[in-house]
C-alpha cells in the first residue's frame, strides 16, 4: 500500500481543507501519516517509506524544501500564491513551484490559468458532509460561517439582522475575529447583535457538519480569488443547504442552479422567497447536492489529481 505524508498546516481554513485531502487519499486505498504543524509532532518519520508529501498552500513545499526531501509533493491551493495569506514562506518559496516534482493544484480557474498550474476546485468528504436533519429540525434561519474582516463582510451581516428581526442567525468564527468584528461595530445596538449571534468556534469537519445542517441558508462572501467558490459552498451543498453567494464566474459548475445576489437589496429578496418557498428550496438543494457528490467529493477528486500528476509525468 502506497504511504502519504499529510502536512496539516497551521491555519483553520488549511486545516479543514486538509482533512478532505487526507480522506480523499485514505479513500483511494492510500496508508496516511499526518505532521501537524501546529502541534510540532514527532519527525521521526521514515521519508523513504512515502510516494508524496501532500498539503495545504506552502507547507509541504515548505517541508520538502526545508528538509532536503526527494520526494514528490503536492501542494493545493485557494489562498492566492503571491500573497501572504498563503503562508509566511510565500516568496522564499514560490521559485519551486515550477520543480518537476512538485504538482500544484489552483482553486481558482482564472489564477490556475494566469500561473499555468492545475485546476481543481474545492471538494469535501461526502462520507462527512451530508444532510443530517430534516429543515424543521434547524435551530437557525440565516448563516455566516468565517471572518467579518471587510467593510463589506461586517455591514452585510449587521444589516440583515437588523432587516431580520424575527429570524434567527448565528454566526461562527474564531474568537479573535469576533473581538475584531465587535470593536468595529458603529453603536450598542450593532454589539449586541454580534454578541447575540455569535456562536463559537469550528475546528473540525463534523462540527461544522452538524452547524451547516442546523440552519436553513448560509449566504457567503467571497474574499479571495477571481472567479472560484469558496470551501464553505462545497460544504454547504453537499448538506444539502442553501447557498446564496455573491456572484462568481464558478457558479457555472453547478451549471445555473446555485442562487446568486447582486446587492444586499437582492440578497434580501432572495432570502424571503427561499425562506416561503420550501418546494424551490427543495428542488435546488437536491441538484446541487448531486453535483458535489459527483464532482466534488474528495475520492474522485484525489482520484483527479492522481490522474494529473500521471499525464503530466507522461
Amino acid at each position: 500500500m502506497d504511504k502519504v505524508l499529510v502536512i496539516l498546516p497551521e491555519s483553520i481554513g488549511g486545516r479543514l481543507t486538509t482533512s478532505s485531502i487526507k480522506d480523499g487519499f485514505i479513500q483511494n486505498g492510500f496508508c496516511v501519516d499526518v505532521f501537524d504543524e501546529l502541534y510540532k509532532n514527532d519527525l521521526n518519520f521514515d521519508f523513504k517509506n512515502y510516494k508524496y508529501i501532500v498539503g495545504y498552500d506552502f507547507s509541504p513545499v515548505k517541508f520538502k524544501i526545508d528538509n532536503n526531501l526527494k520526494i514528490p509533493a503536492i501542494a493545493y491551493f485557494s489562498d492566492v500564491i503571491q500573497e501572504k495569506t498563503s503562508g509566511i514562506g510565500y516568496l522564499e518559496y514560490y521559485k519551486y513551484l515550477k520543480n518537476n516534482d512538485i504538482f500544484v493544484f489552483y482553486w481558482d480557474r482564472e489564477l490556475a490559468k494566469k500561473e499555468n498550474l492545475f485546476y481543481l476546485p474545492h471538494f469535501v468528504n461526502c462520507e462527512i458532509y451530508k444532510k443530517l436533519k430534516p429543515l424543521s429540525k434547524t435551530s437557525f434561519d440565516i448563516s455566516f460561517m468565517g471572518r467579518l474582516d471587510t467593510k463589506i463582510r461586517l455591514e452585510t451581516y449587521l444589516n440583515l439582522n437588523k432587516h431580520f428581526k424575527n429570524l434567527k442567525f448565528s454566526w461562527h468564527a474564531i474568537e479573535k475575529h469576533y473581538i475584531d468584528a465587535y470593536s468595529r461595530c458603529e453603536n450598542d445596538f450593532e454589539k449586541e447583535i454580534l454578541k447575540n449571534t455569535y456562536k463559537g468556534f469550528i475546528d473540525n469537519e463534523n462540527d461544522m457538519a452538524e452547524a451547516i445542517n442546523n440552519t436553513k441558508i448560509i449566504y457567503n462572501i467571497n474574499s479571495q480569488g477571481i472567479s472560484s467558490l469558496n470551501y464553505r459552498t462545497f460544504q454547504v451543498l453537499a448538506c444539502k443547504r442553501l447557498m446564496i453567494s455573491d456572484k462568481r464566474g464558478e457558479l457555472d459548475l453547478f451549471k445555473g442552479t446555485l442562487p446568486y445576489y447582486c446587492n444586499f437589496d437582492d440578497l434580501v429578496k432572495k432570502i424571503e422567497f427561499y425562506l416561503n418557498n420550501e418546494i424551490e428550496y427543495q428542488k435546488i438543494t437536491e441538484k446541487t447536492d448531486k453535483i458535489v457528490k459527483l464532482n466534488h467529493n474528495s475520492k474522485i477528486c484525489v482520484e483527479k489529481m492522481l490522474k494529473m500528476i500521471n499525464s503530466k509525468n507522461n
